[in-house]
């Protein structure tokens, strides 16, 4: 079967800078900044990349992000909570705008 995604494309994920080395070195090393130790640990990045993967539905993100919570020390327990969080912004985030529609609503029943 063919798919759109394709897992064997994210060990090369280094390779996307063939068309610009230039500009994918300095993405990678703001990327490698940004998952540095710092105010947040490793694992908590990792967390946080994890409910981000979800969101924003990369099938990449999701299955880099799983492992490298596993290896920062998260159980599934934590991971799934993450998702869920992030799940529930999403969620508050449609339903916000909800508001909206009940003003087009209201000008239109007047």
């Amino acid at each position: 079967m063919d798919n759109y995604y394709k897992p064997e494309h994210l060990p090369h994920f280094g390779q996307i800078g063939e068309g610009n080395p230039e500009l994918a070195e300095k993405f990678f090393a703001y990327y490698g900044a940004v998952f540095a130790e710092g105010a947040l640990s490793k694992r908590e990045k990792a967390l946080i990349a994890l409910a981000v993967a979800h969101t924003v539905q990369c099938p990449y993100c999701i299955e880099a992000y799983s492992k490298e919570s596993l290896q920062q020390g998260s159980d599934l327990e934590q991971m799934t909570e993450a998702v869920h969080v992030a799940t529930a912004i999403r969620g508050g985030s449609s339903l916000i705008h909800g508001l909206q529609m009940l003003d087009h609503v209201n000008k239109l029943a007047m």
